[in-house]
């Protein structure tokens, strides 16, 4: 049986490729961005993780303490998160969780990739901070700017410019964007108005800082 419209064999019953991904227990962000950017034919299957920073309904507090962010990259929850994700069949799986990148580092990304990559049974791990420096570095920009979510505070903020002038960048610009502090109010639309009024002429690029903030469409 053919796709309706692309006219593709789908090797998995529905779908071309199934990707993975690993998400706060109470975010919707990540999975909500994943399908607006993905084609019909990829599915998309999420795995909740436990995150200190949210309650119920995926209520935080105006900015997100660090602890909590350091929490969710480390053993046992995420680990295990991904080594059942992964008996799934899967093409690979996202890490949809930014600031944790900002707190451990680059080499701390790497060394969890590799960790999580392990207990997924050699599943690739794609990770955001890392993934965006690829992309920045394919794409040819040395200029970058970056807009955090409400709930990042400045210090947050600040690891993640630190982040990315570590991976060669200059960071020309770096703010948590001044929208409500809460995901459900965010629409792209606001987020693409706030952005074209703040960042300098001379940026080559614009990085989006968080997984949970809406910014696709």
């Amino acid at each position: 049986m053919t796709g309706p419209a692309t006219g593709w064999r789908p090797d998995g019953w529905d779908v071309r490729v199934r990707l993975g991904v690993l998400t706060p227990q109470g975010d919707v962000g990540p999975e909500s961005e994943l399908r607006a950017m993905a084609p019909a034919d990829v599915g998309l299957h999420a795995a909740r993780v436990p995150f200190g920073a949210m309650r119920q309904g995926g209520a935080m507090d105006p900015t997100i303490p660090l602890a909590p962010v350091r929490d969710f990259a480390a053993p046992p929850h995420v680990d295990g998160a991904a080594g059942r994700l992964a008996v799934a069949p899967l093409a690979a799986i996202a890490y949809a969780f930014t600031s944790s990148a900002y707190v451990i580092g680059a080499q701390g990304e790497a060394d969890m990739i590799a960790r999580l990559s392990a207990r997924a049974h050699g599943l690739p791990v794609v990770a955001t901070c890392a993934a965006a420096v690829g992309a920045l570095r394919a794409a040819g920009a040395a200029r970058v700017c970056l807009v955090d979510p409400p709930w990042f505070d400045a210090a947050l903020n600040g690891l993640g410019r630190a982040y990315y002038e570590a991976a060669g960048f200059e960071v020309c610009f770096s703010a948590p964007c001044a929208l409500p502090s809460d995901q459900a109010r965010i629409r792209p639309g606001d987020l693409h108005d706030w952005v074209a009024g703040h960042v300098p002429d001379r940026a080559e690029a614009v990085v989006i800082g968080g997984n949970g903030l809406r910014a696709v469409g």
